[in-house]
């Protein structure tokens, strides 16, 4: 059995804290793992392969990188253009399989999940591969304890058994809250968590059937993507063409071998504010905090502190979510709307959609600290034994002062050392480089000057972590 990570979500629900370059799977938002980490450890109960990750191009070494904070390898990281939601992303991942003689057993996981009760999962994981081992396509239903308007129905034949799988009857939209409280009251409606169990072959069968739009694309593709190693880089042009859509849509909704494995483990989709509020510690007015937060007379509220002390004062059913360049405030009943919010922001440019003040790179992260018409300020930090790709600017100069550890410079034909409170000039046009020989994380100030500051300044000569030569068209290092 092989785990099918998933992590190729924007989390937009989560704004401003989930942003597209660093979205919701990445964030500890409870306890000190990333949701993506925690997906990886709960597994732990399990007897299973190394897991396959799906995930976007962008995030191909945040991934990598917080999995082996947890000593995890994945077998296989497949790298997305751009996401074609669920399904085109698990056929490609069977397909890949098939090709190589595997007919394995897939173990499909979203990475921004909470479970509580990792036994109940482990339980639930081998009911499902009796039913996947028979030739069916299981996926996980939560009971449903309580009319949430917020998830998909999954209407089993009959009541049944915890842990007990039974054929799927019926697929049901987002209820409204009459229709949902009446579906908790039946007892034989789950929640569509978005977990499910197949072997590839079965899957693509069914695929097949019910959407061979998808499966064509999907083999198209494949044939013009490039393996190597560990990777699985996604041939974009091909990609482009294939139908957007979800497992449940494509295959699920219409497969007469759709069995639903009834769980309750303390499953939490944090979609929103308000759901990552019940999942945290409560104070007596049901109140849950995060960071450095001071509430009074407040009660049903969620607050969020990243980088200042938040103050709450007389205030009832509010999100408020502060970070380093952006505050969100809203009702919680309509915490699922701030999805508007940040489509708004997006078509207007706005950045804040994108990425955060901090971004991080595959050499480490980068902070912006200030900037001006004609300056910018950084805090850079580069990992022990990783560099920056060798390049130049055309329109900006750059001062680089050692704050900690060891930095080794190229400029131009001269290539040196500098520790702290050193620092050195490079010039406009100069061909440089930043790496880190030591064995301590290496943090700079960068103070740029120009006519132009923008991250598409750069061309590329030479870089370890694969990045293409040449101009940049995007916001990179």
């Amino acid at each position: 059995m092989i785990p099918l990570i998933l992590s190729g979500g924007t989390g937009t629900r989560l704004w401003p804290l989930s942003r597209k370059l660093f979205p919701k799977q990445f964030h500890a938002l409870t306890g000190e793992h990333s949701l993506l980490q925690q997906t990886m450890l709960r597994l732990g109960s399990v007897e299973l392969q190394a897991p396959i990750v799906v995930c976007n191009s962008e995030h191909h070494f945040i991934a990598s990188e917080q999995l082996a904070q947890v000593h995890h390898a994945p077998q296989l990281m497949v790298l997305e253009p751009f996401g074609r939601n669920t399904a085109p992303a698990v056929a490609l991942v069977a397909m890949h399989l098939l090709a190589q003689g595997r007919d394995e057993m897939l173990l499909v996981l979203p990475a921004d999940h909470l479970i509580k009760d990792e036994n109940a999962f482990a339980a639930a994981v081998a009911e499902a591969g009796k039913v996947a081992e028979s030739g069916q396509l299981a996926l996980f239903g939560i009971r449903a304890t309580h009319p949430e308007t917020g998830y998909g129905y999954i209407r089993g034949e009959s009541v049944g058994l915890l842990g007990q799988a039974q054929p799927v009857a019926e697929f049901i939209e987002k209820p409204n809250s009459q229709l949902a409280a009446q579906f908790v009251e039946q007892g034989n409606y789950f929640w569509n968590s978005g977990m499910f169990m197949f072997r590839c072959s079965d899957f693509i069968e069914e695929l097949g059937k019910y959407s061979p739009a998808i499966l064509q694309a999907c083999n198209d593709t494949l044939a013009a993507s490039k393996h190597k190693s560990r990777v699985l880089n996604i041939d974009a042009d091909a990609f482009r063409h294939c139908p957007d859509d979800s497992i449940d849509y494509a295959v699920m909704e219409h497969t007469a071998k759709a069995v639903v494995v009834p769980f309750a483990g303390g499953w939490t989709d944090v979609g929103s504010w308000s759901a990552l509020r019940e999942v945290q510690a409560q104070d007596e007015n049901r109140n849950a905090c995060r960071g450095d937060v001071l509430l009074k007379d407040c009660n049903n509220s969620y607050i969020h502190a990243t980088n200042r002390l938040v103050t709450v004062l007389g205030m009832s059913n509010v999100v408020v979510v502060e970070t380093k360049d952006a505050v969100m405030i809203a009702h919680a009943d309509r915490s699922q709307d701030i999805k508007t919010v940040v489509n708004t922001l997006g078509a207007s440019g706005r950045d804040e959609v994108n990425s955060h003040p901090q971004v991080f790179r595959p050499w480490g992260s980068y902070d912006s600290v200030d900037q001006g018409r004609r300056f910018q300020v950084k805090r850079i930090t580069v990992q022990p034994g990783a560099r920056l790709s060798l390049q130049k600017h055309h329109h900006r100069a750059e001062h680089w002062i050692v704050v900690s550890g060891t930095a080794e410079v190229t400029c131009d034909d001269k290539v040196f050392l500098l520790t702290e409170n050193q620092s050195t000039y490079i010039p406009i046009a100069s061909v440089h480089r930043l790496a880190n020989p030591g064995k301590i994380p290496l943090e700079i100030i960068e103070v740029q000057s120009g006519s132009y500051l923008g991250e598409d300044d750069i061309e590329r000569y030479d870089d370890i972590y694969g990045r293409a030569p040449g101009l940049e068209q995007r916001q990179e290092m």
